[in-house]
């Protein structure tokens, strides 16, 4: 490896540009000595739990089980993510994916098996995250994630339609003032959250002129009160176990793969990181905690968590707290107010959210044209099948698949071998040097004649150059021209390195071809790493 002239290692570094120091991270204790900070988190909790009504009583619809049961269960996994989890800011609650999981275990089992298969789901992910395994998620391409936030945006716009059309026609100008309050209102003043603004309008005027609109309250019935600790009525059993646990580890990855994506796009939106180990064995304490006093599991909501983020502009656990304890206080003893906020205020909300949540500049046709196929591909197939299952967690592990399967196909041809033949060469005893040997077709006597001393063969070196695995090291034995080469070559492999077992009998089948043309191989160049792998297992393998 050449290294650079001493004259060019001592060429002074530029000077480096003043950049503003960036402004720390909001804490908890920041937030609580800053009246101002503490307005906004408070505020965008409360905004953030209204969003979340609605959605949690309909998912508890879908799952089967009473709507009280979802809302005091969403209290539990809002306040324990409030004080355990790793990603400030993220609500986490009884979620749709969830529901979609469990509703087959309801209709078939009756809601007795749901309190177990939450506490198995809880266990697997607690162990999930304890164990580390949270570190997958970086394995996830951005092309699948930008699928996720597009599919995403799509699913919370669709959700919202039937709360607009086929309704009395005084749904249509209550929409046009809450779309109006929510866009208009920040060019006025930030100090309040705009949708919570709309939302408190647009009720007073429903409720004051009696318009016949649906509520929330129609939506699923609410009682004020909270419930005890949930009954374990499943026997404990072999059958059981049997029962529940194909449930309990669908419940456990759907929810583990929704919160910590949604954890990676808080991280982009807040430019802050987060701690998804500790996230994931938070969610599994949560989800157990859940299932106790409550009794369904959850995981982060999407939607909710944007506007908490980005409309409410939350940064700390505050605004999980406040949105916790307000949901609670609605629960116990504001259920009437809860019930009478219309459909068509959250919905028109919840649409906004929809249109800022879709990652619009990977759509524009510029960034679409300098885009490699394969990625687009994977964004539009992402899209599609979450899109048409309604299934989040389904499709990112399509998406994921299908960037594996075409990412193989790529690396499978990046391996390139070089051949380079030096001509051979003959001793100059006179001069005691070597000379190069050029063939000379007008010479009878062959190349080299008239020179002292024998010639030397020709030498012939092959440069690999790429990471070999399994996918791009399986046809490595056929860049190698056996027949032809001398009875000595050389295998440089310092612009390589080997992977795994597959490269390693590729190159136990590339010396045993050499040999069987009578040709001694050497194998060169090989990494520290490389060379340590290599040697354990070369020979060994069959």
């Amino acid at each position: 490896m050449t290294t650079a002239p001493d004259s060019d290692r001592a060429r002074p570094e530029p000077a480096a540009r003043s950049v503003r120091p960036a402004r720390p991270a909001d804490t908890v204790l920041s937030v609580l000595r800053d009246p101002r900070l503490l307005t906004r988190e408070a505020l965008a909790g409360v905004v953030t739990t209204l969003a979340l009504v609605p959605e949690v009583i309909s998912f508890s619809v879908i799952a089967g089980v009473d709507p009280m049961v979802s809302l005091v269960a969403s209290i539990v996994l809002a306040l324990v993510m409030s004080v355990l989890g790793g990603r400030p800011a993220m609500v986490t609650a009884a979620a749709g994916s969830v529901a979609l999981v469990i509703a087959p275990l309801v209709r078939e089992h009756g809601t007795d098996y749901v309190l177990p298969t939450v506490v198995l789901a809880g266990l697997v992910q607690l162990a999930f995250g304890l164990a580390g395994l949270a570190r997958l998620m970086r394995f996830i391409p951005r092309s699948v994630m930008i699928g996720f936030v597009n599919a995403l945006g799509v699913l919370i716009f669709v959700a919202q339609v039937p709360h607009i059309i086929d309704q009395p026609w005084v749904v249509y100008p209550l929409f046009a003032l809450t779309i109006a309050i929510v866009v208009l209102l920040p060019k006025v003043t930030k100090a309040v959250p705009a949708p919570l603004v709309a939302i408190v309008v647009v009720t007073v005027i429903a409720v004051a002129a009696r318009l016949d609109v649906h509520t929330v309250g129609d939506e699923g019935p609410m009682g004020g009160g909270l419930p005890g600790l949930t009954p374990w009525l499943a026997p404990f059993t072999l059958e059981t176990l049997q029962i529940i646990w194909p449930t309990a580890l669908s419940v456990a990855f759907v929810g583990l793969m929704e919160t910590l994506l949604t954890a990676k796009l808080v991280d982009d939106l807040t430019e802050t990181p987060s701690h998804k180990g500790k996230e994931s064995w938070a969610l599994g304490v949560a989800n157990i905690a859940a299932g106790f006093y409550g009794g369904i599991a959850g995981c982060a909501m999407i939607g909710q968590t944007v506007v908490n983020v980005k409309i409410g502009r939350a940064r700390t656990r505050v605004s999980t707290i406040a949105a916790g304890l307000f949901l609670l206080l609605l629960v116990t003893g504001l259920s009437a107010v809860m019930s009478a906020i219309p459909m068509v205020a959250l919905a028109a909300v919840m649409m906004i959210v929809a249109i800022t949540t879709v990652d619009w500049h990977s759509l524009k046709p510029t960034t679409l044209r300098r885009m490699p196929v394969p990625e687009t591909l994977v964004m539009v197939v992402t899209v599609a099948v979450v899109v048409a299952t309604n299934n989040l967690a389904l499709g990112v592990a399509v998406g994921v698949l299908l960037a594996m399967v075409l990412f193989a196909r790529r690396v499978a041809h990046v391996i390139t071998v070089e051949r380079h033949v030096t001509p051979g060469a003959v001793a100059d005893t006179e001069a005691g040097s070597r000379v190069a040997e050029v063939p000379d077709a007008s010479n009878a006597g062959g190349a080299g004649a008239g020179l002292d001393g024998p010639p030397s063969p020709e030498t012939v070196r092959y440069d690999v150059v790429g990471p070999l695995f399994f996918g791009s090291s399986n046809d490595l034995v056929e860049h190698f021209s056996y027949g032809d080469d001398p009875e000595s070559v050389t295998v440089d492999l310092s612009r390589a390195q080997v992977w795994d077992a597959s490269s390693v009998a590729a190159l136990d089948s590339v010396d045993e071809k050499f040999r069987a043309h009578g040709v001694t191989a050497t194998f060169v160049g090989l990494d520290d790493r490389s060379e340590a792998f290599h040697g354990r297992l070369t020979g060994r393998l069959g």
